[in-house]
């Protein structure tokens, strides 16, 4: 759905009345960087789950926002301005550690919550350099995949194949979904295709994996995106060219955030057993040196951290609301949607000991709307 759509939606009275819940998400991707929704479909798609609110947090962009608060406007809904990025963590002593981030070592997620939306521009100004620079790195890891399926016959081409699949960011998904592409425009029968995956390519597919596949002609929608998940989960480290020019240093995201009036955010994941989105391995990531990764996001300058109910176990979370409250930092919530698979309801705020994150998130209004004019004020806001 584009913004026009909604427009004449709206204007022709088309709009259906949803009562409002109690359930949020601060961390919607779009068509900017790697989602199946333009910035009008996820808050028309927000808004018909139910949400009473929902915050954008594309990658390296801020491009989407306007249309993404102009839609919220169009329909009521209260919306959030954000940004998600790598930073590199090489400087700090957790250097050599394995954070957020599954593909790089001394390298972290991000997100930028609250951004006064007069700054979005500025902000995204700020990313162009490091978008050029991944575009670089981006044609560099095109070039491994080409190598790894060069017995397949099946040759994939940056400018015709992959770019177009993003309107502002291309990320690793972009440079996979082009290779999904091929392999469904090759192979129309999804067995054939599966077959292709598990001989040729040499790719080991869960059982429930294959089922969803081959499930495809029944739900055509998330046909595409299913075996994305597959060759996302086997892939990545293959091809993988680690990021440099393309992460800002942590001191230079800070001074960024402050600068342009936003909240920094670490991006909490945890120890991954069985991967909800079906993306990931299982693997350890912050959770053996917890206590050291909030000592230096507070010795450096962060706000908040921000962690999805519906990834971790009850025991992780508590821990991280613990150490929130012990260090004084706000905590966002949002879950990460990329995939039409993923749902826009998370049943886990039915959860009284999650309840505080639907108050952060209208908190979290208040800042974007305060920021702008009265930046100590909008602080005090989310002051714990």
């Amino acid at each position: 759905m584009d913004i026009e759509r909604l427009r004449s939606m709206a204007g022709g009275g088309l709009i259906p009345h949803i009562p409002r819940t109690h359930y949020i998400n601060n961390h919607i991707h779009t068509v900017h960087s790697f989602s199946p929704y333009t910035p009008a479909g996820a808050v028309y798609t927000a808004y018909v789950n139910g949400l009473c609110t929902a915050g954008i947090m594309d990658h390296d962009t801020t491009a989407g926002a306007a249309e993404f608060i102009e839609a919220g406007s169009i329909l009521g809904l209260p919306v959030t301005c954000g940004v998600e990025c790598r930073v590199d963590f090489s400087m700090t002593r957790l250097c050599g550690r394995r954070l957020n981030n599954p593909d790089q070592i001394s390298v972290a997620y991000c997100a930028m919550h609250g951004i006064p939306h007069r700054n979005l521009d500025a902000v995204d100004a700020f990313f162009r350099p490091y978008r050029a620079e991944r575009e670089k790195r981006n044609r560099r890891m095109t070039e491994n995949i080409n190598r790894l399926i060069s017995s397949t016959g099946i040759v994939l081409d940056y400018d015709t194949d992959i770019r177009p699949l993003s309107v502002t960011t291309v990320t690793e998904r972009h440079l996979l979904f082009g290779l999904v592409k091929k392999l469904t425009g090759r192979f129309p029968d999804p067995a054939d295709l599966l077959a292709f995956l598990t001989g040729p390519m040499g790719i080991p597919v869960s059982r429930k994996a294959a089922d969803a596949v081959l499930g495809g002609r029944q739900t055509p929608e998330y046909y595409e995106y299913d075996i994305l998940g597959i060759l996302k989960g086997n892939m990545v480290e293959k091809f993988y060219v680690d990021a440099a020019g393309e992460l800002p240093a942590l001191p230079d995201y800070i001074a960024m955030v402050r600068e342009y009036r936003g909240i920094a955010a670490y991006a909490y994941l945890g120890d991954v057993g069985e991967s909800v989105t079906g993306d990931k391995k299982a693997q350890k990531f912050e959770d053996g040196y917890l206590d050291l990764l909030f000592e230096e996001l507070v010795s450096y300058g962060f706000d908040a951290v921000t962690f999805m109910p519906t990834r971790n176990t009850r025991a992780q979370l508590d821990r991280v609301m613990e150490l929130c409250a012990k260090h004084r930092l706000f905590q966002i919530s949002g879950e990460d949607i990329n995939s039409p698979r993923q749902k826009f309801v998370c049943p886990a705020y039915d959860d009284p000991a999650f309840a505080h994150l639907t108050d952060a998130a209208f908190t979290l209004i208040r800042y974007e709307n305060t920021a702008g004019d009265d930046p100590e004020g909008a602080r005090r806001l989310i002051t714990v």
